[in-house]
């Protein structure tokens, strides 16, 4: 059975750390694979400024082009919204019984998982991977949940978002090259009311 990890995310954009952490998985073998699940909504983040779902959807493929081991998952964008992890999980489940699915989640979603729609379900059904956040400590876990040593990168989509914004020597530093190409050539982000 294979093993794939959900890495989820409004990838808004999507940058280099979210791809070097999905190959990075599967060469510490905890994944054989890692599908980046692109969020329409995130309950945690009603408010959020969001590029529209297709172009999130657009670059996160661009950035995984030939890359080895990742693919991008629009599955949430058929499901209601907000968009619940366990709801996720499941229908991916159904649908692919040859695989197993392993949640990936940061050390800050980790600290607020508790919070998360029928989070000692997913506990209960599903491993899950945390890997480590710049400023989030991880005590102990319990059983079934992996404490991923990949390499913290100082990259954040909200700091490229404010500095395509705002700053005019930017030059797409964090960014697979094909997305910032597409991203300079569409001019997206450059408003400063996608950068909150």
């Amino acid at each position: 059975m294979k093993r794939t990890g959900i890495y989820g995310g409004s990838f808004n954009p999507i940058h280099e750390g979210h791809v070097c952490l999905a190959t990075t998985l599967a060469a510490l073998g905890l994944v054989d694979e890692t599908w980046l699940l692109v969020s329409p909504q995130n309950p945690f983040k009603a408010d959020a400024q969001l590029l529209d779902d297709g172009e999130r959807l657009r670059l996160a493929r661009l950035a995984v082009d030939g890359v080895k081991g990742v693919e991008v998952c629009d599955r949430e964008f058929s499901m209601p919204r907000p968009s619940y992890m366990y709801n996720t999980l499941q229908a991916l489940s159904g649908e692919h019984p040859d695989r197993e699915f392993v949640l990936v989640i940061g050390a800050d979603n980790w600290e607020r998982f508790p919070q998360w729609y029928r989070s000692r379900d997913i506990l209960a059904a599903y491993r899950i991977i945390i890997y480590p956040r710049p400023g989030y400590s991880l005590p102990q876990v319990p059983q079934g949940v992996t404490v991923a040593p990949t390499p913290l990168l100082d990259v954040s989509s909200t700091d490229i978002r404010r500095r395509i914004a705002t700053d005019p020597h930017y030059a797409g530093q964090g960014l697979p090259p094909s997305v910032w190409q597409e991203i300079r050539e569409k001019g997206l982000y450059a408003s400063e009311s996608n950068t909150q």
